[in-house]
């Protein structure tokens, strides 16, 4: 599978000096990224990369990635502009291979990791994926309170816990 926002950066252009390199998403990639995240639009995608070689020759890509994305709100399903502006530090290692087991335990350092096979890493997935993390996992839009009131779900102050004994008040001032 090609990925919509691709953009390839081979490995032998990366020294252990700094590059900076910047991508931009066209309106075709913004489009496709905008449906592969269940967005209404993407209006703006651009990321910044330092790239360079640590001493153990693992890639490490610093920078910045700008955005301007339009969610559905959660409740109303109105739009909710939305502005990203994340910085970033992602390490590229090569795909284990065959003989890695199937469960890799990761540490917190790992999590901002990137697997590439062959001779290049592509940036632009990776800013697609950080993207993707950036975004609002709910986005409310001004009307989703009346929304959410229309449908009858209650604030949660409104809330009131329930357990064994909750009606037993009730039944009390009954008796």
């Amino acid at each position: 599978m090609t990925p919509e926002f691709s953009r390839p950066h081979r490995l032998d252009q990366i020294g252990t000096g700094e590059s900076r390199i910047h991508i931009e998403a066209s309106d075709t990639e913004r489009a496709a990224l905008a449906s592969r995240f269940d967005l209404q639009a993407i209006d703006r995608l651009v990321a910044d990369y330092a790239l360079r070689r640590d001493a153990a020759g693992v890639i490490v890509a610093t920078g910045t990635l700008a955005g301007a994305v339009v969610q559905s709100c959660i409740a109303s399903a109105a739009p909710v502009p939305a502005s990203i502006a994340e910085s970033f530090t992602i390490r590229f290692l090569p795909t284990p291979d065959a003989d890695t087991p199937d469960e890799v335990e990761l540490d917190a350092d790992d999590c901002d990791t990137v697997f590439y096979s062959g001779g290049a890493v592509d940036l632009g997935e990776a800013a697609a994926e950080t993207l993707a993390l950036a975004l609002d996992p709910f986005p409310r839009s001004p009307a989703a309170e009346a929304a959410l009131r229309e449908a009858g779900v209650l604030r949660e102050e409104e809330l009131r816990p329930v357990t064994g004994l909750s009606g037993l008040a009730d039944l009390l001032k009954k008796g």
